[in-house]
C-alpha cells in the first residue's frame, strides 16, 4: 500500500545545497493550489552533519505491467535459459497470458513501493494493450495511478508491444489500442514498437499511426525504436523526424516525443550525429532520447557475435548532451523480467552505472547522471522544467534529502557531503527522507528538528 505521509511542511532547516557553501532554510507555502516553495534563506547556524538536498528521482521509462515477473511464483517455469532477445519476447507473450488485475495490482505495488522508497515521485509507466491482455493491464494501472496518486505521479503509457500492422493479430492489437485510447481520458502517451512488424513498410506506418493518434488526441508520443546492432538495417530514427517535420508537429502540439533503446544509433559516425541533431534543432522538434543500459548491455548484442565477441550497444548520453546539445536521459526500463533480469528499481543505481558505462568520473559528470535521473527526466516526460540540482523558489516540493544514519548495524555512518558522493555510491533507502507534495514519507521521525510542520492537518 502506499506510505503514510506527514502533515504539510512548513520549512525544512539547514540542509545542505549542491554546489553552494554553508546551511540553507526551505520555506513551502500549500495556502494556495499546489504546494510550492517561496523562499530559499540562508540558516542562522552551522548544523553537524546536515543533510543534502536533491530533487527527486524520476522514472522516465518503466515497465509497469511485466515488473517481477521473475519473482512471482506462478511465472516459475518461465525464467531465462538463453537469456536472448527472442526467448523474452516469448516468455513475456506466455507470461501475460496469465496476467490476472489482482497478480498486476501485487507486482505493480512492489514496483512501485521499492520506486517511491528510492525517492522517485513521477513515472512515465508503459503497460500492454493487445488481444493476449486486452485491457487488463491498463485497468490495473489505473487503479494503481489513482491509489499511490499522493505518493507517486504516475504517467500512464498506453504501449503496443506486438504488431499493429502485421502478424495475424495486428488488426486485433490495433482494435483494443483504438478503443482503450478512446474510453479511457487516464492514458498521458501513446507508445509503440515499430521494429517487431515484420518488415519496414509496417514498421513505417507503425509510427505515422502513433505520431498521427498522439497529435488527434493530444498526448505524448513514445516509440521503442532501432533496438539492434545490425548494419544492414535501416534506422528508423531517420522516419520518426520526417514524420513530425512532416505532420508539423511543433506547431500543433506541446507535447513530447521521447526515443527509447536505439542501439542501432551507436554504430553511427559522428556525421550522423551532427546531421541527426541538426534534423532535430533546425526544426525545433520536442525530441528526448532515453538510454536504458541496464537492459542493452544484457539484450543489445551484435547479430551471429562469437562466445569472444560480445559488443553491446546502449547510447552514449552524456555525449548527447554535451557535443550535440541534444535532449537525453537515462531510464531504468524493466525489472525483474526476461527482457532484464537483473538491477534494481532505483534510478540513483542507474546513474552510479553511468559512471562505468559512460567512463564518466567526474563531479561534473556525476552531477549531469543525477540530473538524466531527475530534473532532466522530469522535464522530458512533460512535467515541470528545472534549471540545476540546487532547489530554486517556485518548485514545487519534490525532494530527496539524503542523510547520515548508521545502515551497516555497526554503529558506523559515513556522510555524502556532495552529488559526486551520492552518485559514484549510492545511499541505502534508510538515509534517504523523501518529500512528495511538501509532505515527508512515512518511517521518518516526526520530531527530526530539521522538518517544521504547519498547523494545518494532515488531508
Amino acid at each position: 500500500m502506499p506510505p503514510q505521509l506527514s502533515d504539510r511542511i512548513k520549512s525544512i532547516q539547514g540542509v545542505r545545497l549542491p554546489g553552494r557553501s554553508s546551511t540553507w532554510d526551505i520555506h513551502i507555502d500549500h495556502s494556495v493550489g499546489t504546494p510550492t516553495i517561496t523562499s530559499v534563506t540562508p540558516h542562522v547556524s552551522e548544523v553537524a552533519e546536515s543533510p543534502l538536498l536533491l530533487p527527486a528521482l524520476t522514472h522516465p521509462h518503466i515497465h509497469l505491467d511485466k515488473a517481477f515477473v521473475h519473482s512471482a511464483p506462478e511465472y516459475k517455469d518461465l525464467l531465462p535459459s538463453t537469456g536472448i532477445f527472442q526467448e523474452a519476447l516469448s516468455s513475456t507473450t506466455k507470461a501475460k497470458q496469465r496476467f490476472s488485475h489482482a497478480d498486476l495490482l501485487r507486482r505493480g505495488e512492489w514496483l512501485l513501493a521499492e520506486s517511491v522508497a528510492s525517492g522517485v515521485t513521477a513515472m512515465r509507466a508503459f503497460v500492454e494493450v493487445d488481444h493476449t491482455v486486452e485491457l487488463v493491464c491498463l485497468e490495473a494501472a489505473i487503479a494503481l495511478k489513482n491509489r499511490w496518486a499522493q505518493s507517486c505521479n504516475i504517467q500512464i503509457a498506453c504501449f503496443a508491444q506486438d504488431p499493429i500492422f502485421s502478424s495475424e493479430h495486428g488488426e486485433q492489437n490495433m482494435g483494443f489500442l483504438q478503443n482503450a485510447l478512446s474510453g479511457y481520458d487516464q492514458i498521458d502517451v501513446i507508445g509503440t514498437t515499430p521494429y517487431v512488424e515484420s518488415d519496414l513498410e509496417a514498421a513505417k506506418k507503425n509510427i505515422e499511426w502513433a505520431i498521427d493518434s498522439a497529435l488527434q488526441l493530444n498526448r505524448h508520443v513514445d516509440f521503442h525504436l532501432d533496438y539492434n546492432l545490425d548494419p544492414k538495417k535501416e534506422p528508423l530514427v531517420w522516419h520518426v523526424l520526417h514524420t513530425l517535420k512532416d505532420r508539423k508537429w511543433t506547431s500543433h502540439s506541446s507535447k513530447r516525443v521521447m526515443i527509447g533503446h536505439c542501439s542501432r544509433l551507436t554504430l553511427f559516425s559522428e556525421d550522423d550525429w551532427a546531421r541527426l541533431a541538426a534534423e532535430i534543432h533546425d526544426h525545433s522538434l520536442p525530441v528526448t532520447f532515453v538510454g536504458l543500459p541496464t537492459s542493452d548491455v544484457y539484450m543489445a548484442a551484435a547479430p551471429n557475435g562469437s562466445p569472444q565477441d560480445r559488443p553491446r550497444g546502449t547510447l552514449q548520453i552524456l555525449h548527447l548532451i554535451r557535443k550535440h546539445k541534444l535532449d537525453a536521459v537515462m531510464g531504468v526500463n524493466n525489472v525483474g523480467n526476461s527482457f532484464t533480469p537483473w538491477g534494481s528499481a532505483d534510478p540513483l543505481s542507474l546513474a552510479c552505472l553511468g559512471v562505468g558505462i559512460y567512463q564518466a568520473g567526474s563531479q561534473a559528470d556525476a552531477g549531469l547522471l543525477y540530473a538524466c535521473v531527475s530534473t532532466r527526466a522530469r522535464a522530458a516526460i512533460g512535467l515541470e522544467a528545472r534549471e540545476g540540482l540546487c532547489v530554486q523558489d517556485g518548485w514545487a516540493p519534490e525532494l530527496l534529502l539524503v542523510r547520515d544514519r548508521d545502515e551497516t548495524g555497526c554503529g558506523v555512518s559515513r556522510p555524502r557531503s556532495n552529488v559526486a558522493d551520492v552518485v559514484w555510491s549510492p545511499p541505502g533507502v534508510v538515509n534517504r527522507d523523501i518529500v512528495v507534495g511538501g509532505r515527508l514519507k512515512g518511517s521518518v521521525c516526526n520530531e527530526d528538528d530539521i522538518y517544521h510542520f504547519s498547523s494545518l492537518p494532515h488531508l
